[in-house]
């Protein structure tokens, strides 16, 4: 190079028309310039010999032109891992930096059902990351590449948190933890999304609990009522009629919104929960979320975030909502899978740490929103192993939630519908809401209550004499009325005001 200029020195003839022809004039050719005429004198020689028709430059030219149109639609090259190890439940991939919570996708081998398996991100170490597949991966290999998914969201294709379809166009469908439509009506053609992970609202921006919300159960009405944004747990071992009683509240609710998260349970029971529990007139205002057992826990977790995220839109459209969700220990368990997974140590009964601290992040998302706004109250069922109410989780639900009500086996089992265990359950914020009549006439039927229960096997073999206790003997008197209050038909409607008035006749 010569004055940052290509000289000829060493170049055949050919190849100095070409780098002419490339990169102008060549260092030498001034002379050669300075002899052509004024009106050339600006010209270089490339341009005289494509003027000429010389063949070498104009096949020079075609080429790049070529190349400059291949280039033009070439796309970019896209940042690929490759998969190290599979381990149980978990994959590890290197070669790719990504955060938590990240989706990606797995290449599979030729001749698979799919071409590609999806996964997510759930940790990493060092250079490693930890992937949870959400798909089937048969067949996979070692090697296999892993691509980055970007899946643009509706509102801002920019965003990098993973956001699905809300909206009203959701009401009355069914969807998968993704927000795929599962209840084959057709896309959903929702026009808004949000994120996964919902804002942090201010405790004390939150409108305090004051209103009744009428869940259509007269047990609960009267004597566990419970309030617009409260959260409640229904505690009960499996097979007591958790989903049944859920069904109930969800046909005959006065909320005006109804978001339902099956979460973990059985494939069949979602079907049945729908078309048999719920109904057509309970589905025309819900949305129902379903991932069943047999699905990834990594979708398992992302279905529960979705119904709240879904319920939590509603709410900022001024709506009072109802969420259902089935069940809050299933949630539990699939990220007990993944923390087990990646490494994390347990803690109590094989729960890790991270189990806790996911549990009241999830349930302090719902609630009262800022004053004058709507609602989410939230029941979420916890399971009992064993009708163990020290459970790990149920124990740790009953420490969150602002009441509890629990289902008894022995009253299921003796037709009792529904199984309401009155003296083990409670609403917290009960009192704010009922007035001072309804409140004594609550503690009066309690009393009764656990008065004959006490006292129940010394009545059944006849060995309490009437007139020896006041209390007792009116107990029995009143039970057989008690009892049958508290029972109430699968399809039967109890509203809030004719629920009042039936408990304030029992004691008249």
């Amino acid at each position: 190079m010569v004055n940052n200029r290509i000289t000829q020195d060493g170049l055949s003839a050919l190849e100095q028309e070409l780098a002419r022809a490339s990169f102008g004039p060549l260092a030498g050719d001034e002379t050669i310039a300075g002899d052509l005429p004024d009106d050339h004198a600006a010209r270089t020689i490339a341009e005289l010999a494509a003027l000429a028709g010389n063949p070498h430059i104009d096949t020079w030219r075609d080429k790049l032109d070529a190349l400059k149109s291949r280039n033009a639609i070439a796309k970019p090259l896209r940042p690929c891992g490759r998969l190290t190890r599979a381990a149980g439940l978990v994959l590890e991939a290197v070669g790719l930096k990504m955060g938590v919570g990240s989706e990606c996708m797995i290449e599979l081998p030729p001749g698979s059902a799919i071409p590609t398996a999806e996964a997510e991100v759930v940790g990493f170490a060092g250079d490693k990351l930890f992937l949870m597949p959400t798909t089937e991966v048969a067949g996979l290999l070692p090697g296999a590449r892993v691509y980055p998914l970007e899946s643009a969201p509706i509102n801002d294709p920019m965003a990098g948190a993973k956001r699905l379809p809300v909206g009203w166009e959701m009401l009355g469908r069914v969807v998968d933890a993704s927000g795929r439509p599962l209840d084959g009506l057709g896309p959903l053609g929702a026009k808004m999304d949000a994120p996964l992970a919902g804002p942090v609202i201010n405790p004390l921006n939150r409108e305090p609990i004051h209103k009744v919300l009428d869940v259509g159960v007269r047990a609960i009405n009267s004597l566990l009522t419970v309030g617009r944004g409260q959260r409640m747990g229904l505690f009960a071992g499996s097979g007591v009629g958790k989903s049944v009683l859920l069904g109930t509240m969800a046909r005959y609710t006065s909320a005006e919104v109804i978001v339902i998260g099956l979460i973990g349970e059985r494939g069949r029971e979602v079907k049945e929960f729908i078309e048999q529990i719920l109904g057509e007139d309970g589905l025309a205002r819900s949305v129902v979320v379903a991932a069943p057992a047999d699905v990834s826990p990594v979708l398992r977790m992302q279905a529960a975030a979705y119904t709240t995220s879904l319920a939590e839109y509603f709410r900022d459209q001024g709506k009072h909502v109802l969420m259902l969700m089935d069940s809050l220990t299933r949630y539990a368990m699939a990220q007990r899978e993944i923390a087990l997974a990646i490494g994390e140590p347990p803690a109590t009964k094989g729960y890790p740490p991270s189990v806790f601290a996911k549990l009241p992040a999830l349930v302090e998302r719902t609630g009262n929103g800022p004053e004058g706004g709507g609602s989410i109250t939230a029941f979420y069922t916890v399971l009992t192993e064993g009708d163990d109410q020290q459970d790990p989780i149920a124990d740790s639900a009953r420490a969150i939630l602002d009441g509890h009500i629990v289902l008894n086996r022995s009253l299921a089992e003796a037709g009792h519908y529904p199984a309401i265990d009155i003296e083990q359950s409670i609403s917290r914020v009960m009192t704010s809401i009922i007035d001072d009549k309804h409140l004594e006439r609550v503690r009066l039927f309690k009393q009764m209550l656990s008065r004959y229960q006490r006292n129940k096997d010394l009545i059944n073999v006849g060995a309490y004499s009437h007139g020896r206790d006041a209390l007792l003997d009116r107990a029995i008197a009143l039970y057989p009325r008690m009892e049958s209050f508290l029972q109430q038909g699968f399809r039967e409607q109890a509203n809030f005001e004719p629920s009042l008035d039936l408990l304030h006749q029992l004691f008249e």
